[in-house]
């Protein structure tokens, strides 16, 4: 088994495997009508019962080269993915939720969609510019791109956006003071605000949709960026930053987490954990 994509219950601490396969596949979304995940492998975005069962590709058209930053509307009737775009590398692109024929989206590149703004209308994204990974919103079609971070040249890489429930607040995660920690900040990038302070390296802070917690995967002190396969945890905190303790440990990293991952009643979290590589 190479990726197991599980759901666990906050409320009992109950894990149930979805499905298993042999391929690497990553980064689950949970459809806004509960019913289903979305997630990715080998290029290409597939859809699965929450229930088990084989995965259904999604027609994705020219879009043949998906990584793991995509996802779903709130509305459900679309989704944007992350595309490598021939020598821009990943370009966002959007279409509809039941597959199309994919729109671009950010005019500059690279970009790599991490967040939908609640009510639907804006995008938040990582993006590489002047040099440097920052967290970047424009509105769905990709107009009116804004930088958030990257004001000062000791900003240090900033990565993984999401949006709070009620919009208030984008999440991400920063190593500006060093190793990389959890971080807040308005939509229009004021208020910025430290949430955690430890020494593990922390990255994709996904805010619950029922307002209660915040979901964010931690990696061992010392780790460099966001690689696959070390032991990592999954902590979960109340949005004020209290409370923080870890729910799950396991081999995982990149792809277990990098996008919204909750139930729409903010119960349920799904994540992929991996087995050996050669396995």
């Amino acid at each position: 088994m190479r990726s197991s994509l599980e759901i666990y219950t906050v409320a009992t601490g109950a894990v149930r495997c979805v499905w298993q396969s042999d391929d690497l596949y990553e980064a689950p979304n949970w459809d806004p009508d509960g019913k289903s995940l979305v997630i990715n492998g080998n290029g290409l975005i597939y859809r699965i019962p929450v229930t088990g069962g084989e995965p259904a590709l999604i027609d994705t058209g020219f879009a043949d080269q998906c990584n793991n930053d995509h996802g779903i509307s709130p509305d459900g009737a679309t989704i944007l993915v992350s595309h490598k775009n021939g020598d821009e590398g990943s370009v966002i692109y959007s279409l509809p939720a039941t597959g199309g024929t994919p729109v671009r989206v950010t005019p500059a590149f690279p970009s790599y969609w991490h967040g939908w703004s609640p009510d639907g209308g804006q995008i938040a994204y990582c993006a590489r510019r002047n040099g440097r990974y920052e967290v970047c919103v424009s509105s769905v079609t990709g107009e009116g791109e804004v930088q958030l971070t990257g004001v000062n040249k000791d900003d240090g890489h900033n990565d993984g956006p999401d949006y709070s429930p009620d919009g208030a607040w984008i999440w991400f995660n920063s190593d500006r003071t060093g190793n990389a920690q959890i971080w807040k900040m308005r939509p229009d990038g004021t208020d910025l605000t430290r949430m955690t302070h430890d020494a593990f390296v922390n990255w994709f802070p996904h805010p619950s949709p029922c307002g209660q917690h915040v979901l964010y995967l931690a990696y061992p002190e010392g780790t460099l960026f966001h690689p696959r396969d070390l032991d990592v945890g999954l902590i979960l905190m109340a949005p004020d930053g209290s409370d923080a303790r870890e729910v799950l440990r396991f081999n995982g990293g990149q792809g277990s987490i990098n996008v919204p991952c909750w139930s729409p009643d903010g119960t349920e979290f799904a994540y992929v954990r991996y087995g050996p590589e050669n396995a």
